[in-house]
């Protein structure tokens, strides 16, 4: 069972993902916000994935800085991204390595498929 950490300012959206996750197999920390987010990362508990919103309302592109602190802090953190906007080219190139995004609305299967792809890469490392 892995430790999922939703970084989501939407409650409807927030509470879904919860839902979902828990689910299908995973236990879940919430934070609404950066500093919330930042509080879990600096604790010792395991995270094993970070899910944040991009567009957190605090801070434009919110989540994009959210990941890289996340980084900083817990260097092999898969990141999965989620927003309901247009994902640049300009701005995929601001997200950390190897994160995914997902465009919302996503179905229940692609949250379950992006969620599995990150924990698997994590766990198995890099391809010799």
């Amino acid at each position: 069972m892995s430790m999922i950490l939703i970084v989501e300012d939407d409650v409807f959206i927030h509470e879904y993902m919860e839902i979902i996750i828990q689910e299908i197999g995973h236990e879940t920390l919430s934070a609404r916000d950066m500093d919330g987010a930042l509080s879990h990362l600096h604790a010792p508990q395991q995270i094993d994935l970070l899910v944040t919103d991009i567009y957190l309302k605090k801070a434009c592109s919110g989540g994009i800085e959210l990941a890289h602190q996340a980084i900083k802090i817990r260097p092999k953190l898969p990141v999965l991204y989620t927003t309901g906007n247009a994902v640049t080219d300009e701005l995929k190139a601001l997200f950390v390595e190897d994160a995914r995004y997902l465009r919302k609305p996503y179905t229940l299967r692609q949250l379950r498929d992006s969620i599995g792809e990150l924990l698997t890469t994590r766990f198995q490392g890099p391809a010799i």
